[in-house]
């Protein structure tokens, strides 16, 4: 039994014992895996590693999971074949701490083939060192198989990657792991940022805050995670996480990622996004399909490769990121979107919150589907890694804000109507730095049916009114709000309250 008390795994029972088995490299150091890598590395300006992967986002459509979908012979087949593979390649082997919390961290194993080392020297970078426990969860990726598929093992805590060399796969398929357990334990993983902000409030009384922000790839999640919100002397935010965390019943907030973050680059600038910017030109950053010349020239304007281009960045780097990755208490969630008809922000009840939890709507982006980056979409709480019933997850949403009495909002970071009024960074950010401090002045307004601010302190919200960049706003509306409700009829265990309260 491994120290997190989950017993051992019979399915990883049957990979190579990584310690003693002739065919695998046991946790190399990061300079090994990048001496092993050397071939497939272009190095940058800035003495940074670059490589290109033949995958260049994960392949949703052919991932399954045995909760969700009945495993048929072929399923079973194909985890059996990557056990078997296993068995007969020359590997290498990591072992990594996922999370730090009590009732949170599991040791994570991944087996990848030497050949394809820059798959394990990315990830590497993103978790903690492992303290010798046994692996609570197991990944084989096999990125040279003929097949492309990914199954997933939720009870046995196994996933296999056939045919991906994206390093995402090997990523998510731990931090979806991640959320099952909190799951179980009564909580929820979330998609999401975590952050924790000290202002003084009205009253010029110091407090400290705990904000959450649910989010698609590519909606800004990163970027106002990791904002230092402009504050000074006794003021300050920290990121805590910057991709998937939990919910606790009791209110704390479990980060997984200990070492680094994978943020996407496209369009990284180092006057909007200083500090990603900075921790994205240091030599400890590792780039993944950016566009890089043979001379080592970034461009992180240029889409050579993809839209989705990433770099593993260390916490280190980061001014705004704190020592610790846990949030001892949420007290506001922030679920962004980039729907043109909602306003800047809004104040949401619980039932809203449940709804706009179920509801996760944005815009595709190549982080998702490549094929409909643009178009828009819903994911239920943003997070394409739920395993169970999705409807039930938002029930459970519900029930925590409600017990543990959470501010939730909707904030834009897109535009209004027909690309009227762009919502900026500098907008949103003195929007998430008035709302901890308490100092915005709500109303609730008839004709968009939300709670919207009558004033925020630095920004003249009445020029972002909704309305005011929307022809024939009411039939728009209309027409959003049958959709969205036809939407979660679909969810047949997700509670009929929470249907009923649409906006």
């Amino acid at each position: 039994m491994s120290e997190t008390g989950t017993e051992s795994r019979p399915l990883a029972r049957q990979l190579p014992d990584p310690k003693t088995a002739s065919n695998v490299r046991y946790n190399p150091s990061l300079e090994e895996l990048r001496e092993l890598a050397a071939d497939d590395e272009t190095t940058t300006e800035f003495d940074s590693p670059s490589y290109v992967s033949e995958y260049r986002s994960r392949s949703s459509d052919r991932t399954k999971n045995a909760k969700d979908s009945e495993f048929d012979a072929r399923d079973r087949d194909l985890v059996d074949t990557a056990l078997e593979l296993a068995g007969n390649r020359e590997l290498v082997c990591v072992d990594r701490l996922m999370g730090r919390h009590a009732d949170a961290t599991y040791c994570c194993r991944l087996f990848v083939p030497v050949d394809y080392a820059r798959i394990a020297l990315a990830w590497a970078n993103l978790f903690e060192p492992t303290d010798g426990r046994e692996p609570d969860l197991v990944t084989v990726q096999l990125p040279d198989y003929d097949e492309t598929a990914i199954r997933v093992l939720p009870e046995e805590g196994v996933t296999t990657v056939l045919g991906s060399d994206y390093t995402g796969e090997a990523k998510k398929s731990f931090l979806r792991l991640f959320m099952y357990q909190l799951k179980k334990q009564g909580g929820l993983g979330l998609h999401a940022g975590s952050k924790r902000v000290r202002v003084r409030n009205e009253n010029d009384d110091l407090q400290t805050v705990g904000q959450v922000f649910m989010g698609l790839s590519a909606t800004g999640k990163s970027t106002l995670t990791s904002h230092g919100c402009w504050l000074e002397d006794d003021e300050d935010a920290a990121m805590l996480q910057d991709d998937v965390c939990g919910l606790l019943p009791d209110g704390s907030v479990p980060g997984s990622e200990g070492e680094g973050l994978y943020i996407k680059t496209i369009g990284l600038d180092e006057d909007e996004q200083p500090e990603l910017y900075e921790a994205a030109t240091d030599d400890s950053a590792i780039l993944e399909n950016v566009a890089v010349d043979d001379d080592g020239t970034v461009h992180f304007d240029e889409d050579r490769y993809t839209a989705n281009s990433r770099a593993i960045v260390q916490r280190d780097e980061l001014e705004s990121a704190d020592e610790e990755i846990d949030l001892e208490r949420i007290d506001q969630v922030f679920f962004i979107t980039r729907n043109p008809l909602m306003p800047p922000v809004a104040k949401l009840n619980e039932r809203q919150a449940a709804v706009a939890f179920m509801l996760g709507e944005s815009i595709e982006t190549s982080a998702g589907d490549p094929s409909r980056a643009g178009e828009s979409i819903r994911v239920v709480g943003t997070n394409p890694f739920i395993i169970g019933p999705e409807g039930e997850e938002g029930n459970i949403f519900q029930d925590l804000i409600e017990a543990l009495d959470v501010e939730c909002y909707v904030i834009n970071t897109g535009y209004l109507g027909e690309k009227s009024a762009d919502i900026g960074v500098e907008e949103s950010v003195t929007i998430l730095t008035e709302t901890a401090r308490d100092t915005i002045e709500w109303r609730d307004d008839d004709q968009t049916g939300l709670t919207i601010p009558e004033s925020v302190p630095g920004l003249d919200i009445a020029d972002y009114y909704v309305p005011d960049h929307v022809e024939d706003y009411e039939a728009a509306l209309a027409e959003l709000r049958a959709d969205r409700r036809d939407y979660l009829e679909q969810f047949d265990e997700l509670r009929e309250e929470i249907a009923d309260a649409v906006y």
